[in-house]
């Protein structure tokens, strides 16, 4: 026990030393085997562990409406506390991802009431250096923005187009191959799924099959740099990344698909997503573009009680700019439209929000705050039912 104790207190205090520019992008599709910060156990060729946590604290205000600036809620909380664990056994190509969470936030107990610690539980095989499979929980090849670790994030929280309309996690067989031709490089990406979401009990007979195609017409980004949001690398050259997903849910059980309430009967969903970074020079620019549909999502039970699926569009955009100081500023627009048939139920919503960040470590030391405001039906007037103002900051810490 003694040389194991020894081995994390010298990694710790490595950490502390470790400068901003040794921060590296974590990805939530693959297992990391070289890390310069966290804490490393090995033994080679036969055994290795890349130890990880990092927690966000915050405290948030919204308002009781647009015009009425007293707190209609406050968020004190510990929104995410998590521990990453990753490597390989007996064989580098053979790796594992474990990630696991202790927030009461982040334990997913709104569809049974059960919480939910696991979020990954990944064994890959890494067949070349170009094509791997994966086994286990893990995030659906989705939108980028759900896709980019929380821990990556240039706002405290993802978007509200993305609450609504991601696939999240599933339980299932994933694919992933990378095809570099020229300076560029062509990504695709598969998944064959439960299609119920994670931690979930044993479902119906339905799956979930999920598609996505990305193409970098300018080739690679600085450090994994098209799956962290802000250009922390500063590009020297015009980098680009364009995704387009598809998935169909069979039989869907949940309102949300992989999220959300049980519905009463099971549905099939159809969920479509296109998106887009760029960045240059400090400058960032994301861009997503989702559209869900279901030929009935209403469903009812014996009490008239009614649960639907949330059908309908939605977009978010991100513009952003870090300074040498490594102070970012960023402004984020989304818009959420629902289907007319649960119109009635949902309301069309827009936010615009003004983000800042000042990065001590990259991504694993930060601090953040944004305010913004939140309109309903297109009104903007702060006399509009609905309204309200918004402010919230962070602290995230991790190794």
């Amino acid at each position: 026990m003694r040389p194991l104790f020894q081995r994390v207190a010298f990694g710790l205090i490595a950490f502390c030393w470790t400068s901003v520019g040794h921060a590296q992008n974590e990805s939530d599709e693959r297992a990391l085997i070289t890390v310069q910060d966290g804490v490393r156990i090995s033994k080679d060729p036969l055994f290795l562990m890349n130890f990880r946590f990092r927690m966000q604290n915050r405290l948030g205000y919204t308002s009781v409406s647009g015009e009425d600036l007293s707190a209609g809620i406050v968020d004190a909380r510990v929104r995410r506390l998590r521990l990453r664990l990753d490597g390989y056994v007996k064989d580098k190509r053979l790796r594992y991802y474990i990630q696991l969470n202790f927030s009461r936030a982040d334990l997913d107990q709104e569809s049974e009431g059960i919480a939910q610690p696991v979020r990954d539980a990944m064994v890959y095989y890494h067949a070349t250096e170009n094509v791997y499979f994966g086994f286990g929980q893990s995030k659906l090849p989705g939108n980028r923005e759900r896709v980019v670790s929380s821990g990556n994030l240039q706002f405290p929280d993802r978007s509200i187009a993305n609450s609504t309309y991601t696939l999240d996690r599933d339980f299932g067989v994933f694919g992933y191959w990378t095809i570099p031709f020229a300076a560029q490089q062509v990504q695709l990406k598969a998944a064959l799924s439960s299609g119920d979401g994670r931690g979930a009990a044993s479902g119906n007979s339905g799956m979930a099959y999920t598609g996505r195609l990305e193409w970098l017409p300018f080739g690679k980004f600085t450090n994994n740099g098209d799956y962290s949001e802000g250009d922390l690398e500063f590009e020297p050259k015009p980098k680009v990344s364009f995704g387009a997903t598809y998935s169909f849910n069979d039989r869907a059980m949940r309102t949300g698909g992989q999220l959300g309430k049980p519905l009463y009967a099971p549905r099939d969903m159809h969920t479509s997503i296109a998106d887009a970074m760029v960045k240059y020079r400090g400058w960032a620019m994301l861009a997503e573009y989702f559209d869900r549909r279901c030929d009935d999502p209403i469903t009812i039970n014996a009490l008239d009680d009614v649960r639907l699926i949330r059908t309908g569009t939605g977009f978010n955009g991100q513009l952003s700019r870090v300074l040498k100081s490594q102070l970012e500023f960023a402004l984020r627009y989304t818009r959420i439209t629902p289907d007319a048939r649960i119109s009635k139920d949902r309301s069309t919503t827009e936010e615009m929000l003004l983000g800042a960040t000042r990065y001590l470590n990259g991504h694993r030391i930060k601090l953040q705050c944004y305010t913004g405001y939140r309109w309903l039906k297109g009104n903007m007037a702060t006399d509009g039912p609905g309204n309200s103002w918004t402010a919230l900051f962070q602290v995230e810490f991790g190794i």
